[in-house]
């Protein structure tokens, strides 16, 4: 039975981050996959010549379409508005920042979305937004929001298994120093326990596609004082960056406490075929 699944992200190269195996896994499978994203990224850190003179945010459009194809997405879509920054204080003078704009247009635009595609399934991010970022705290509740006006049955929460990340990057700290600003205690609040998680989908088989997507965002690779995840990630050699990129991790809410399924399909409902007895 095909699926459409669609994978909602607040930024280019989120997707690469955090569900890029899970989508080339459904694609690969002959799902039908579709990327929305609610911003252009114009608020990305990025060096200035990584844009060849473009502007950031269309530069960064033209990144996502290309990871897209590598992970075998069918259709992307950009809902039009404006990154907020980290912090949420970015100004816009043309779309408002998308942390600022109210919860149900947004949501109507996405399920305009999900309506024309009859998706069966959305992925949006946690409740804390992963991380943090404001963006990302607006897609958990502008795709909540889209799924109940669509209709959509299935929600899953994109995240990370918060005891696995903070004893990996506790780990890392014994041999690296991180920079000052960086806070390895403040991901204690950050993504999800993993008594909510319900899905640990493996992925590891698609890592070449993974790691593809991750090279598509060249532009994030660059900027700053100290090294992007980007372009940390894409140094890993192949057996390292399977074992560290071989697992992504969702969260159904509707599921009973302590399930803990392995394919990203597992929670969807049957749907009915020509032919089933009415």
């Amino acid at each position: 039975m095909v699926r459409t699944c669609v994978f909602f992200h607040a930024h280019p190269d989120d997707e690469a981050l955090f569900t890029s195996g899970t989508m080339a896994r459904l694609a690969a499978q002959g799902h039908r996959v579709v990327l929305v994203v609610a911003t252009a990224g114009d608020q990305g850190l990025a060096a200035p010549e990584s844009t060849g003179g473009g502007r950031l945010g269309e530069v960064r459009l033209a990144e996502l379409r290309s990871s897209a194809r590598a992970l075998g997405c069918a259709r992307v879509e950009y809902l039009g508005y404006a990154d907020s920054g980290l912090d949420g204080t970015a100004e816009s003078h043309g779309p408002p920042p998308f942390s600022a704009a109210p919860v149900e247009e947004a949501a109507s635009r996405l399920a305009a979305v999900l309506t024309e595609e009859n998706a069966d399934l959305l992925t949006t991010y946690d409740p804390a937004g992963g991380y943090g970022h404001p963006d990302h705290v607006r897609v958990h509740h502008v795709g909540a929001r889209a799924a109940r006006l669509a209709g959509t049955p299935t929600v899953l929460e994109a995240t990370v298994d918060r005891e696995l990340l903070l004893r990996a990057l506790r780990l890392v700290g014994r041999v690296y120093r991180f920079p000052p600003d960086f806070d390895v205690d403040a991901f204690e609040r950050a993504f999800s326990p993993r008594a909510e998680i319900t899905h640990r989908v493996d992925v590891r088989r698609y890592a070449a596609a993974k790691r593809a997507s991750l090279a598509a965002h060249a532009t994030q690779a660059t900027g700053g004082d100290s090294v992007r995840t980007v372009a940390a990630l894409r140094r890993l050699p192949g057996p390292l960056f399977r074992w560290v990129l071989g697992t992504e991790w969702f969260v159904q809410r509707d599921l009973p406490p302590g399930t803990l399924l392995t394919d990203p399909l597992a929670g969807l409902p049957r749907r009915a075929e020509a032919g089933d007895a009415r």
